[in-house]
């Protein structure tokens, strides 16, 4: 369960981000979430919970913003939506997909006070 240590990475960025910007308390935190990022955003919910616990996020509402992701085939020559990894093209069948889209995680937005 790697979401335990992303979490963990996510609370010292709003750490830092609340020094440099002197906020004191978190009310929404925005990710985005690519479907090819191995992320299973149930966990994330979970871990985000349970880390950011007693901490200036701790009322904080965890919403997520599912990506899609996207590939470009070789064979078609199209910008294609797959769910996962190694899919074929919905185009064409093909197997030549070089990802584009939809393997990141990433913070979004802070809505703070």
């Amino acid at each position: 369960m790697h979401e335990m240590s992303l979490c963990e990475s996510i609370l010292d960025i709003i750490e830092q981000q609340a020094r440099e910007q002197q906020f004191a308390k978190v009310k929404t935190v925005r990710l985005e979430i690519g479907a090819l990022s191995s992320v299973e955003p149930e966990a994330m919910r979970f871990c985000f919970d349970a880390v950011m616990q007693g901490s200036l996020a701790g009322q904080a509402r965890l919403e997520i913003i599912d990506v899609q992701g996207q590939a470009w085939c070789m064979q078609c020559g199209h910008n294609v939506v797959i769910e996962q990894r190694y899919d074929p093209c919905p185009s064409c069948g093909g197997f030549q997909l070089q990802v584009n889209g939809g393997e990141e995680m990433r913070i979004k937005e802070l809505e703070v006070e």
